[in-house]
């Protein structure tokens, strides 16, 4: 039948004529979920130019899209039902997006990367709860990524991050469904691991009640590689569950990092000790107050010197201990590697012979006041240490990029 205008109906009207409209017959819901299934694919396709592939490297959606795409190909029922949609000629390409990933799903977890939520009493063809594609696209479980406007506020908190993980500061931890993140633990300023990428959520909006009767919320969560969501906590919750990769990124002050006392759940790492020199030799006595040796270790820190005077790392001579702090649940060579860095411009340049008469050039010792390291160690507990160097000429930490005094 052909398609009239609106200016065709009033000509035909005119005329006397009545226009026939036929009636497109209805769709179960199951029928509407699958259509709005494949409009997620559509759209991604619109955006990218491409059809979702599978990849390590890919986003975690576009791997979601990408097992979506070849189950649709591998039905029957499914490629009749969508073949009108299929303007791009998605469902007549080869299966190249992954066809290994869903040969190894069961049916459950098949209709699952559908998008379809399916409660199984006597067989798997017996669906509740399926929403139609209305709903679908008013409260979409996963959300196409946009690019992040206003990014470069966002990009020191996504630096630091770093800072904070490779320093041992922030952990990661793996997303285990049984007892892993609850919705209602996904708050504003946490960050995650996801797709290979860094998210933060930035925004929290208002609760309110989902179709299925429990308390939900949109996010805006941005990503490191510049990108912006707009998802349901939902729809987080479950793709961090899907990802093997997911992560949570720990808070800088999870737990005490150092403290007397440990927690139920904390592990102990170690010890970050500071020790001062006993020695009589002239040009180290001289600056015996400032002169500190930082280090972190997993065993008893006095058993260590108990031979410190025959060794050239503890500059020959005997030593005192003037502090220490616990560490729980904190990569020692991460933070001993942090510590020193932080220091480096202040490091001891002195050449200690040992009793063999080779020269040797300790590595841990640095001029600096006890009350320094101090607000270092502090620094490290809260997280902002990163944002600092220590500056020698005026015996400060001074926040990073900023010129001597």
């Amino acid at each position: 039948m052909a398609n009239f205008t609106d200016e065709d109906d009033a000509l035909l009207a005119e005329l006397g004529a009545e226009v026939e409209v036929k009636r497109e017959a209805s769709r179960t819901p199951l029928e509407e979920r699958i259509i709005a299934g494949f409009e997620d694919i559509q759209r991604f396709v619109e955006q990218h130019g491409r059809p979702p592939q599978q990849g390590e490297d890919r986003d975690i959606f576009e791997r979601l899209y990408a097992l979506r795409l070849d189950r649709l190909r591998g039905q029957v029922d499914f490629r009749a039902l969508l073949v009108s949609f299929d303007r791009q000629g998605l469902l007549a390409e080869a299966g190249v997006t992954g066809r290994d990933s869903v040969d190894g799903l069961d049916d459950d977890a098949l209709l699952a990367e559908l998008g379809i939520d399916a409660e199984c009493e006597d067989n798997i063809t017996d669906l509740k709860h399926v929403r139609s594609a209305a709903d679908k696209r008013a409260a979409e479980d996963i959300a196409e990524r946009d690019r992040c406007k206003d990014f470069e506020r966002f990009r020191p908190l996504f630096e630091t991050v770093k800072h904070q993980l490779d320093a041992g500061i922030r952990l990661t931890r793996l997303f285990v469904k049984d007892a892993g993140l609850l919705k209602a633990d996904i708050s504003e300023g946490q960050f995650f691991i996801l797709g290979g990428q860094t998210a933060f959520v930035a925004e929290v909006g208002e609760d309110f009640r989902a179709p299925n009767g429990e308390s939900d919320a949109r996010l805006r969560v941005i990503y490191s590689n510049g990108t912006e969501s707009n998802l349901l906590r939902r729809s987080l919750q479950r793709a961090l569950y899907k990802d093997e990769a997911g992560r949570r990124i720990t808070e800088p002050n999870a737990g005490p990092l150092f403290s007397d006392v440990a927690e139920k759940d904390d592990q102990n790492s170690g010890t970050i000790y500071v020790l001062r020199s006993n020695s009589k030799q002239p040009d180290i006595a001289a600056q015996r107050d400032v002169l500190h040796k930082i280090g972190v270790t997993s065993g008893d820190v006095r058993r260590r010197l108990t031979n410190a005077r025959l060794d050239p790392t503890y500059l020959m001579a005997d030593v005192e201990v003037v502090r220490t702090y616990e560490l729980f649940n904190i990569n020692r060579s991460k933070l001993e590697n942090l510590i020193h860095r932080i220091f480096s411009s202040a490091r001891l340049q002195l050449a200690i012979k040992d009793r063999f008469g080779q020269a040797i050039v300790p590595r841990e010792w640095f001029l600096v006041p006890l009350f320094v390291i101090d607000e270092a160690v502090r620094r490290i507990q809260d997280g902002s240490i990163t944002q600092f160097r220590y500056d020698p000429s005026i015996a400060a930490l001074v926040q990073a990029g900023l010129g001597n005094h």
